[in-house]
C-alpha cells in the first residue's frame, strides 16, 4: 500500500470512527431524559454565557481546550486539521499557535499545559505531542504500539507528579507517560489502566472513556464514559477502578471534564449543549449534581477549562458540515464561548 493510500485510509476509519461515535452518542441522547435542572434559571440556567474569543478559518471544528495560568494564553485544537491556535489576554480573535499537519498530525483533541508550560497536543490517531509554548519546539512525542488497529486517543490530564494520563475511546484503556518518559523524548504510549472489564456493554460503534481529570493531591483520576453515563475513579496507589456513584443525574454524551481543587466538576455534554457542575465527596467516589445549563449557543460543546471567574466552552460545532453530520448544515464563526455562574 503506498504511503498516500494508508494516509487516505488511516484518514477515513478517524473520521468513520467518529461519526459512528457522535451519532450513538446522539441517539443515546435523544431517548435518555434530560438531566435534572438543578438551580436552573431559564433556558441558561441562570448562567451568563458570552463570546471568550474567535478562531480563524472556515472549518475549524474545535475539540479541545487549555489555559496557561503562568500566561493567561489560552490554546485551542482543531480536530478537523490537527491546528492548534493560540488566545493571548484581551485578543477577540486566536491566531495559528501550530499549523494544521505540523509534526504529522492529523488531529488537536485532549489539549493541556503542564506546571513547566509544555502544552501536551493528542493526535486521535496516533498519541501526543509535546511543545515547548515559547519556541514552539516539539520537545516529545510518544505513539500508540505498532500493530494497534482500532484506536482513538482523545482526552489527557497531568497529576501533581509530572504523569500524564490519556484515554483511549475505542480500546477502553488509560495511558501513561512519566517524567522519565518525557525526558527521553519519544517512546511507545504505556498502558497503565484496562477500564473493560469495569465498563457496561455499549452500542457497536460508539465509544467509551473520553474526558478524563485528575485531583490536585494526585490520589485518583476521573474518567467518563460518555455512552453509558458513567464515571469512574482509578485509585493511582493501588490501581482500583471504581464507579463512582452519581446522585441528581448522569454524565451521557460527557465529553470534558474539569476538576477544581475545591472538588467541584464541571461537564461539557456535547450533543445535548448541556453544561452541568457536581460536588465531589472528600474522597471521589461519589457525585451530586448540583447545576445543569442547557443552551442552544453552546452550539455542541466538546469541553471546557476553568479560568479566574469564568469558564471557557469550545463551541465545537460538529453538526454544521463536520464529523457529526458531514454532509450537512454550514457552521458560523467558531467561537470559544465564555460561561459565568457555572
Amino acid at each position: 500500500m503506498s504511503t498516500k493510500t494508508a494516509a487516505s485510509t488511516k484518514t477515513a476509519a478517524r473520521k468513520a470512527f467518529l461519526v459512528a461515535a457522535l451519532a450513538g452518542a446522539l441517539v443515546l441522547g435523544a431517548a435518555a431524559p434530560a438531566p435534572a435542572l438543578a438551580g436552573a434559571e431559564g433556558p441558561s440556567g441562570g448562567a451568563r454565557i458570552s463570546t471568550a474569543f474567535s478562531l480563524p478559518g472556515a472549518k475549524v471544528y474545535p475539540e479541545g481546550i487549555a489555559a496557561d495560568p503562568r500566561t493567561r494564553a489560552v490554546y485551542v485544537g482543531s480536530y478537523a486539521d490537527g491546528t492548534v491556535y493560540r488566545a493571548r489576554p484581551g485578543q477577540a480573535q486566536a491566531e495559528v499557535f501550530l499549523p494544521a499537519g505540523t509534526d504529522g498530525r492529523h488531529t488537536a483533541n485532549g489539549l493541556r499545559v503542564d506546571a513547566f508550560g509544555r502544552l501536551w497536543v493528542t493526535d486521535s490517531t496516533q498519541g501526543v505531542a509535546v511543545y515547548d509554548t515559547a519556541t514552539r519546539t516539539l520537545l516529545a512525542r510518544f505513539e500508540v504500539a505498532a500493530g494497534t488497529s482500532a484506536r482513538f486517543v482523545n482526552d489527557l490530564t497531568i497529576t501533581p507528579d509530572g504523569t500524564a494520563y490519556l484515554t483511549d475511546s475505542i480500546r477502553g484503556v488509560i495511558y501513561r507517560v512519566t517524567p522519565r518518559q518525557l525526558a527521553a523524548g519519544s517512546g511507545v504510549l504505556t498502558e497503565a489502566y484496562d477500564l473493560t472489564p469495569a465498563l457496561r456493554p455499549r452500542p457497536a460503534g460508539t465509544f467509551s472513556l473520553n474526558g478524563i481529570t485528575s485531583d490536585r493531591a494526585g490520589r485518583y483520576l476521573l474518567a467518563v464514559d460518555m455512552t453509558a453515563g458513567d464515571l469512574y475513579r482509578v485509585d493511582l496507589r493501588t490501581g482500583a477502578v471504581r464507579r463512582v456513584a452519581l446522585s441528581g443525574g448522569d454524565l451521557k454524551a460527557a465529553d470534558g471534564l474539569d476538576l477544581a481543587p475545591d472538588g467541584t466538576l464541571r461537564v461539557a455534554h456535547n450533543v445535548t449543549n448541556t453544561l452541568t457542575r457536581w460536588q465531589l465527596g472528600a474522597d471521589g467516589t461519589r457525585a451530586r449534581l448540583t447545576r445543569t445549563v442547557t443552551d442552544p449557543s453552546l452550539q455542541i460543546p466538546t469541553t471546557l477549562a476553568r479560568v479566574p471567574g469564568r469558564t471557557l466552552v469550545v463551541r465545537s460545532q460538529f453538526d454544521k458540515g463536520g464529523p457529526m453530520n458531514p454532509g450537512t448544515g454550514t457552521p458560523t464563526t467558531f467561537t470559544v464561548a465564555s460561561v459565568r455562574g457555572l
